[in-house]
């Protein structure tokens, strides 16, 4: 069984879409299992559904308003560098309503609707592929795994969404009066979950360079700090997800082949801006060809 797991990165996905372009259209790469999460569960059902166009059009052209009816930050741009700050009347209003986060993303349950068709699922199940989409169950304080072969399309649109939800910026997603929220809490790179499902070949897309050095400027305010927080946890949970998945990988005798980005992208993967989205995308797709040799690719036909 040949997998694809994506990890989490927010408006990074779009380099992701970009990487898995050139694997399957260039590179002929057919998986039978997509596995993500955040970012990377919204990519894999369009993969799964071979809809390529569709899902660089998604991920190139989305925007704020797309994923937010009420941000919980404003931003602004200066000199091609962005900034952040608390959106205190946005907030306000949800605290006024008894929300319990400081975002609403209900717009980001419609944009998933709109690009992923009940054909789209239809087609992904009809051709016996699975996408897994991972969750944080808040509740039981666990990561649950939540398969197309499980649920009806309605259900799993709330899965794909629940997975991106970041908390406490973006909507939380209730089950069965549990609570659910981003799977990067607890899997940021689901390589184990591929492992257990079966896969013996497994490309990986992680948003986040191998080798991570870099030395932050200090934070301006509080939302600044949260956000800077969320991302040092985040990439640590990223990084055991790495050790592990390799260990396994060894010890299962497990083909497995990573892609990173060449640099942090950006550490405000809350920001969709479609010029830069396209570049990230175009940036993907050139770094895997450059970095996928063609003997890989008749190892692939191989297994």
């Amino acid at each position: 069984m040949k997998a694809l797991v994506i990890s989490g990165g927010g408006s990074k996905g779009a380099y992701a879409a970009g990487v898995a372009n050139f694997l399957m259209n260039d590179c002929g790469r057919q998986y039978d299992l997509f596995i993500g999460t955040s970012t990377g569960s919204l990519l894999a059902p369009l993969l799964a559904a071979n809809e390529l166009d569709k899902a660089k059009k998604a991920f190139t052209e989305v925007r704020q308003s797309d994923i937010f009816k009420i941000c919980p930050f404003v931003i602004k741009e200066k000199h091609g560098h962005y900034y952040t700050s608390i959106n205190h009347f946005g907030i306000i209003r949800l605290f006024i309503r008894g929300a319990k986060t400081f975002g609403d993303s209900s717009n980001l349950r419609t944009y998933i609707r709109k690009y992923i068709s009940k054909a789209d699922f239809q087609k992904i199940r009809d051709q016996g592929k699975n996408v897994i989409a991972t969750v944080s169950n808040l509740t039981n304080e666990c990561v649950e795994y939540k398969s197309s072969d499980e649920y009806e399309y309605e259900e799993f649109c709330d899965w794909v969404w629940a997975s991106a939800n970041l908390l406490p910026f973006m909507s939380l997603y209730m089950d069965d009066n549990k609570e659910y929220g981003d799977g990067g809490f607890g899997n940021v790179i689901p390589i184990q979950k591929a492992i257990n499902e079966g896969a013996t070949w497994i490309d990986v897309i992680a948003l986040r360079p191998e080798k991570k050095i870099k030395n932050s400027p200090h934070v301006k305010n509080a939302f600044g700090l949260l956000n800077k927080t969320f991302d040092f946890m985040l990439n640590q949970i990223g990084q055991d997800d790495l050790i592990i998945g390799n260990l396994q990988a060894l010890r299962n005798n497990v083909k497995i082949h990573f892609y990173h980005t060449p640099r942090v992208l950006s550490e405000q993967t809350f920001i969709f801006d479609p010029r830069q989205l396209k570049a990230w995308w175009t940036e993907g797709y050139n770094m895997a060809k450059v970095t996928t040799p063609s003997i890989q690719c008749i190892e692939y036909k191989s297994i």
